[in-house]
Parts: structure tokens; sequence; C-alpha cells
């Protein structure tokens, strides 16, 4: 069961039916918590003893960090100092934190890196016996879909917990927060107390709240369904035969991978919490037209927000910051970075990404910090031809960056990278791939790739420069048209959300 699919149409229509039809805030949370599970289910049903167990264990480790440890009236006056035992419960509650911190990375490096390692190693020291495992963990161990957002999620949980958040008093909410299922898959990160305080306030959507989520859906399943797919086609024809592929075919496969990630991700973000809405949930927005971003670190307040903002609260403010000076700062910003990378996937290709990406923000902190002695050069970035340049030299190291992130084999990654110039592709790749497979020929596609950048732009304009937004009956008139669209011209079968794999 996927978004874009009948299936999910009647699950969803029929799971609204009966949690609307019940008053009690109980009975709605069992319904979240069962609903989430087919869910879960109809994907990967196998998994699903090991997320209860997950969530049992990261409930319990809360518990026992926010265990009451203030002094009574009487310990404050007892003998040895009540201080004493106060230091030692606070060494306890960091101990059951960082139980809990390994517990969850241990899931992660169990299912996801472990082949990746052992090939690591393997090809290192030449030992066969750790290529060998590296094989068999490969075809015999597939990684739970969402694993890394669990992970994240749990970590921020009991983050936040240590940090003074009251943890979960019951066990039912904290699963139903765990598994919600519109975000379970593939985000966006949820801190689970902006969760409980919208459970605690939970009415019917109003009129508007329930035209825009229908209105969210919709778009999601345009831009997934219509527009992210059929770039994903020649995205994977391309570089599937990147040898018989010419220079500007791999310009093209670029820059259509690009846009196929963000229409993909943004699209499946789109319909989770347009779902999540109807259900009386706002999940947080996770991207804010990063293509048009003037600066790395501008792109990564924009792009996959709600990482983001993880990254910089549970781990480049404990690293310091930028409080710890210039060069601190810089080696913070790649450290990040470089987990961000990882996070991504087990293969240096992801590695490669993070630390280009990293590398790019000490750049722009360095940039900004020398703009800032002089007045001149703070005031030409400003101006048009600086945000201009700014522009272009961002987007330009995004999509470059990309390129390790599509090909995680280094070796294809530098195999593309060297024909971006001068290269004659085959001619029969070209009417394949083109003609028989997207049915246009190669200018007008990126022709068509073109105007799906100034389509971008455009709205950009209008949501950012105007303010401007639809009224909610022409959304509502456009819904059905846009669902129909989405049954009638999506590839058949659709392909893959791009990040169920990460």
């Amino acid at each position: 069961m996927t978004f874009i699919s009948i299936v999910y149409a009647v699950f969803l229509l029929s799971l609204l039916g009966l949690y609307w039809s019940v008053s009690k805030q109980r009975s709605r949370l069992w319904l979240i918590f069962i609903a989430s599970l087919i869910f879960y289910a109809s994907l990967q049903a196998i998994y699903i003893p090991l997320l209860l167990g997950g969530i049992y264990v990261n409930y319990r480790l809360g518990r026992a960090i926010a265990k009451k440890s203030e002094p009574t009236p009487r310990q404050q006056t007892a003998s040895p100092p009540w201080q004493e035992r106060f230091a030692n419960w606070e060494r306890r509650r960091l101990f059951w934190l960082w139980i809990g911190i390994f517990f969850n990375i241990f899931l992660l490096l169990g299912f996801k890196y472990v082949p990746f390692l052992f090939t690591t190693i393997g090809t290192q020291f030449e030992i066969p016996i750790a290529l060998d495992t590296a094989d068999w963990f490969a075809d015999n161990i597939i990684a739970p879909l969402g694993l890394s957002f669990f992970s994240f999620e749990c970590i921020a949980y009991l983050v936040d917990v240590y940090r003074g958040a009251p943890a979960s008093a019951q066990l039912l909410r904290f699963a139903s927060y765990k598994l919600f299922f519109p975000k379970l898959i593939s985000g966006p990160i949820t801190r689970y107390h902006y969760f409980q305080k919208q459970l605690r306030g939970l009415i019917f959507p109003a009129s508007h709240e329930w035209v825009e989520g229908l209105w969210l859906i919709a778009c999601g399943a345009i831009k997934k369904g219509i527009v992210a797919d059929r770039l994903g086609i020649l995205v994977d024809l391309s570089f599937e035969n990147m040898q018989r592929a010419g220079s500007g075919d791999l310009w093209l496969a670029t820059l259509a991978y690009g846009l196929q990630l963000f229409l993909d991700f943004s699209g499946y973000v789109d319909m989770a919490r347009g779902s999540a809405m109807l259900l009386g949930f706002n999940l947080p927005q996770n991207f804010n037209f990063p293509y048009f971003s003037t600066s790395i670190a501008d792109f990564w307040r924009r792009w996959h927000i709600s990482l983001g903002d993880w990254l910089r609260n549970y781990l480049y403010f404990p690293l310091g910051g930028s409080r710890v000076g210039l060069a601190r700062t810089c080696l913070n910003l790649i450290i990040v970075m470089l987990v961000a990378g990882i996070w991504h996937g087990a293969a240096w290709g992801f590695i490669l990404w993070g630390i280009l990406h990293g590398v790019a923000l000490a750049i722009h902190r360095i940039t900004d910090v020398v703009s800032k002695k002089f007045e001149g050069l703070k005031r030409w970035w400003k101006t048009i031809p600086g945000m201009v340049t700014g522009w272009v030299l961002t987007q330009t190291m995004v999509f470059f960056a990309w390129i390790p992130f599509r090909l995680p084999n280094l070796e294809d990654a530098q195999w593309v990278l060297e024909h971006f110039w001068q290269h004659t592709g085959d001619v029969q790749f070209a009417e394949k791939v083109y003609l028989e497979s997207m049915g246009l020929p190669r200018v007008e596609l990126a022709v068509l790739i073109a105007v799906i950048w100034i389509s971008m732009g455009l709205s950009y304009a209008v949501h950012r420069g105007l303010k401007l937004q639809l009224n909610w009956p022409l959304k509502i008139a456009l819904v059905p048209i846009a669902l129909y669209a989405v049954w009638m011209f999506a590839p058949e079968g659709g392909l893959p959300y791009i990040y169920f794999d990460f």
C-alpha cells in the first residue's frame, strides 16, 4: 500500500469514518495504532515485532531518564548532603540516555551498515571471511522500512526528556506517535512533544482544513505520480546505461535527478501532511523552495527541514555550534554533514556527498565572516548580481553533489564526472531512451525540464514574493481533476519512493 493507490484511498477513507465517529481520545489512539500496523504490514510485515520492541525499549528508557530526581524537603536537610545523591542520579540519567542512543544507533548499524563495514574491512585488509559475511548480510538481511527516521525520532525523544521535557506517561500514546502511518516510513521527523501537544487539543478539522488536506494530497500525487516518476524513467535509463550516454545526456540526467528527488520526496511529504491534517494533526513542513536558495546554509534551511532541525539541535549545538571559534565551527559543520551522509546510506558515495556539503557550509561560514569585515562586500551579496552569483554557486554545488548521491559507487560517479564534456553518446541510446521510453526527442525533453524549472520559479514568486494563495473553492475544484490526471497519466506501476531506501 503506497500513498498513490486505490487501496490507500479506501484505507484512509475507512479510517477517517471510524476515527471521527468516536469521541474518546483513547479510542482514536487505538485506531491510529492499529491502522498504522496495517499500513506497515502491507509493506513489510516481518519487522512489526522489531518496531514494537524498539518502541517499548525507548518508552521504558524515557521513563527511566525522567524519573523524579529533585530532593524532598526531608532530603534537603538529611545527612549526607542531598546534593551528592542528586549528582549520582544525574549520572544515572546520563547513563540511561547513552544506553538509548547506542541502542538506536545499533539498530541502524546492524541492519544498514554491516555489509558496508565488512566489505570495507575485507577489501582493505584482504580478509575473505569479511567479504563472505558482507555478501551473506546483503543477500539475506533487508533493512526495515523507515528505520532511519524511527531511530532519529527516538534519539530526539530521549534527549528532549533528558533536557527536562516530560516523558510519555502512556505506552499507547508513545506507540501511536512512533507508528503514526503518514510519517512512519519517510518522515517528516516529528518531535514527540510537538505531536503530543496536538493530541491533547484534537478537534474535528474545520472546512478549510479538510480542503487544505485534500489539496496537499492532490499536489503530492501530481509531483510524485506524474512528474517525478516520469523523470525517474529518464534518470534510471541514463545512469544504468551511462557508458552509452553522451555528455549532454549526462547533464540532462543530472538535472532530471535533482528535480526527481525533490518532487518525489516533497510529494511524499505533501501527501503525508495532507493525510495527517484530515486526522487533525499538523506535521512540520519539510521543504521551502530549496532550489532557489542563494547560499548553501539557506539551502539547508529549506531542504529536508526536519532533518536539518534534528542535526542542529541534537548534533551541531552539542558539539559547540558556532560558539567555539571559526576553525572549530567549520569542523563541526563537516562532522554534522558527514553524519547526514552516513544516515542516508552505507556507501562511500553518501559519505562523499556529506563531506561535500560540510565543506561547502564551512566555506560559506568563512565567506560570511570575511564579508562582515568589509561593508562593501557585505552589501554586494545583497545586490541582484550578488544574489545571482550566490544562487549559481549554490545550485552548481548541490547538483554536482547529487551525482555520488545517485551513484554511491564512487567509480560510477567518477566516470560520469569525467565524461561531462566532449563525450559522444551512442545513437541507439538516444533513440531508446528519448523516443521509445520517453516519447520525446532530447531537445523537447530538455525544454520540458526547463518548463518545470520555470513553473517552480513562478510558484516561488507567487508564494514568497506576492504572498498569494489559491482560494479554497478553487482548490476543492482542482482536487478531483488532479487525482484523475494522476490516474490517467502516471506510469503504470509507478516507481518506489526514493526515500524508502533511507
